[in-house]
């Protein structure tokens, strides 16, 4: 019997498109309910864990520790990948697997390797190599009166030296143990993709909602939507050795029975446990462990194009693929956190690298799906994809001066984050604070 629990880590608010639909619905029309920027807010939610496992039939994994500075103690964690300090390279097989969802008689379309936003996300940093040097553009938090709330975006600059042509999280475990340049490599491959699944949302259980910009979203309980996960989980035949992950485009989830408590585009998880969301069930010899993540593609323009510029396309992706690579059993726990950036998350003991900094990022690539104006004509896309910043494992740990990761750009000492000093909101410049 597989042992199965879930993770639910969930990042930021999403943006989703008419474009996509197929019913003629509107912005105007009564089934559509019209959200201010104001009411739509980030939340979370974490549900289950696990133990450290032995078993090897998951995804790979090493196990290390750290100590604490702050209070002392040594804490255990298992990462995706091998142990960095012996510079080999890791590659995870990954199955995309496309999701429709049909909901309030809209049908918001995934696609396929070939269209629509699973191949803009294949065509993303995520799955192809790019050079991260330097970045054009980053999430303005400086001129902000609260760090929650961003001011656009600003000027980029120097990134990651040493990145030059590597995906996405595999940049970003690179600078994390300051491997640039050495055989460490965690990369995702080699990446299947499935035909896509169609779930048919019944009512009671989905809504529409849109905002300002005429963008509308499918918003769908969270509770049902992880119970559709849990069931794919079990009845696809997914080897646990790699990596699914059921992407969506244009679909938020809600918390509890209100449609306007969003909103979810993502989580992680590993192994659900059949009605035992409480808790996990500890499994006995080398049992199958599923790791897996959910995310939707964001649509530019849900979001409001000032507070949330970053939180577009792969944004959520990017977000808890990070967070997978660094805690994919959810079981990685540190000293409880506490940060302006994030106030949603309150005090937190979880080593989830992309909570702290939901919705600050930077552009790279060249994305050209849905980069037109939204229905209201406001341009929101502007070419680029836009990752997530990540936090580092030596914030959590309170590590200073920090010997783990890469040095930021003309300075003597390692980054908190993967953005560096380009991250401007002065609290990932060094350590994390307690609660």
């Amino acid at each position: 019997m597989v042992n199965r629990k879930i993770g639910v880590l969930l990042a930021a608010i999403v943006a989703l498109a008419a474009a996509v639909a197929t019913s003629g619905a509107s912005a105007s029309s009564p089934d559509v309910q019209v959200v201010s920027d104001s009411s739509i807010h980030v939340s979370t939610a974490t549900i289950g864990g696990a133990p450290v496992l032995s078993t090897t039939n998951t995804v790979a994994h090493w196990h290390g520790s750290s100590v604490n500075p702050d209070d002392g103690v040594t804490y255990e964690y298992n990462m995706v990948g091998k142990d960095p300090s012996l510079e080999q390279t890791s590659n995870i097989a990954t199955d995309i697997i496309p999701v429709n969802v049909v909901v309030g008689g809209m049908t918001f379309t995934a696609g396929t390797a070939s269209t629509g936003a699973v191949k803009a996300t294949l065509d993303s940093p995520v799955f192809t190599n790019n050079d991260y040097t330097s970045t054009d553009f980053v999430t303005n938090t400086s001129s902000s009166p609260l760090p929650q709330h961003n001011s656009g975006h600003t000027a980029g600059g120097l990134l990651s030296s040493g990145n030059t042509s590597n995906q996405l999280e595999d940049a970003t475990m690179r600078s994390q143990f300051n491997k640039q340049g050495t055989g460490y490599h965690v990369n995702l491959s080699p990446v299947n993709t499935w035909s896509p699944i169609t779930i048919v949302v019944p009512q009671g259980k989905g809504t529409l909602l849109t905002t300002g910009r005429q963008v509308i979203a499918g918003d769908v309980s969270i509770s049902w939507w992880a119970g559709q996960l849990q069931s794919l989980n079990q009845t696809l035949g997914v080897d646990p050795t790699h990596l699914p992950i059921y992407l969506t485009n244009n679909v938020m989830l809600f918390i509890g029975n209100n449609p306007l408590n969003c909103c979810v585009i993502g989580f992680h998880g590993a192994g659900i446990v059949p009605g035992n969301s409480a808790g996990p069930v500890n499994g006995k010899g080398n049992q199958s462990v599923q790791t897996y993540a959910w995310a939707s593609y964001v649509t530019p323009g849900f979001f409001g194009p000032i507070s949330n510029w970053a939180l577009q396309d792969i944004h959520a992706l990017s977000h808890e693929i990070a967070e997978w690579g660094d805690d994919p059993f959810v079981n990685n726990y540190v000293e409880p956190w506490l940060t302006p950036t994030a106030p949603q998350y309150g005090c937190t003991g979880i080593l989830e690298t992309g909570d702290p900094v939901v919705g600050i990022g930077f552009a790279l690539g060249t994305n050209t799906f849905e980069q037109g104006p939204t229905p209201n004509g406001t341009q929101v896309a502007d070419g680029y994809y836009h990752p997530e910043d990540e936090v580092f494992l030596p914030w959590f740990m309170r590590t200073s001066p920090n010997t783990t990761s890469q040095f930021v750009q003309g300075g003597s000492d390692g980054r908190y984050t993967l953005m560096g000093n380009l991250n401007q909101y002065p609290g990932f410049q060094t350590v994390a604070t307690g609660c």
